[in-house]
């Protein structure tokens, strides 16, 4: 992806009144952040392994982690590419004998398997453009804040494209 940004993972937050979990990234340089709506064990599986909780049991990311290493594999990188009708695209970058394979997924998927791995996390620069959330404030307490207030004022619904005519 030629117009990647990288970003961070802030972490997962939970959208209330709704109880929706979503998974908060950081423009690594800037001031951008991207909110992106996912399923609970999705946010339970980031939240754990950012946090560095190991279960008694591989979770499903785990498992996968596992058996990349096993057959020679590696997450190179997560691409976050694109959103269309409220619905976030992301590929996931696997190194394996020399190639590159490209894998669609979902982000929560991919960026849940980056937090095993240390595998950075990029998104088009197109789709910050789009769906970022700009914040300029210095104080990451401020900025979080300032972040639910925009939360409290948005729901998935306004990221689907308009209807055609």
């Amino acid at each position: 992806m030629d117009d990647a940004v990288p970003m961070e993972i802030i972490g997962v937050r939970i959208e209330l009144p709704t109880n929706t979990p979503i998974l908060l990234l950081r423009e690594r340089d800037g001031n951008r952040y991207l909110p992106i709506w996912i399923g609970t064990p999705e946010a339970t599986a980031i939240a754990l392994a950012l946090e560095g909780v190991e279960t008694a049991r591989p979770l499903t990311h785990d498992l996968l982690r596992t058996i990349l290493e096993a057959l020679g594999a590696a997450v190179e990188q997560v691409n976050v590419t694109g959103l269309d009708e409220g619905t976030f695209f992301a590929d996931l970058i696997l190194g394996a004998n020399g190639d590159e394979l490209t894998i669609s997924s979902r982000p929560s998927d991919a960026i849940a398997l980056a937090t095993r791995t240390g595998a950075p996390v990029f998104a088009s620069r197109a789709l910050l453009d789009e769906a970022g959330v700009e914040i300029h404030d210095e104080d990451e307490e401020a900025e979080i804040a300032q972040f639910k207030e925009f939360l409290d004022d948005i729901n998935p619904e306004d990221f689907e494209a308009p209807a055609q005519s």
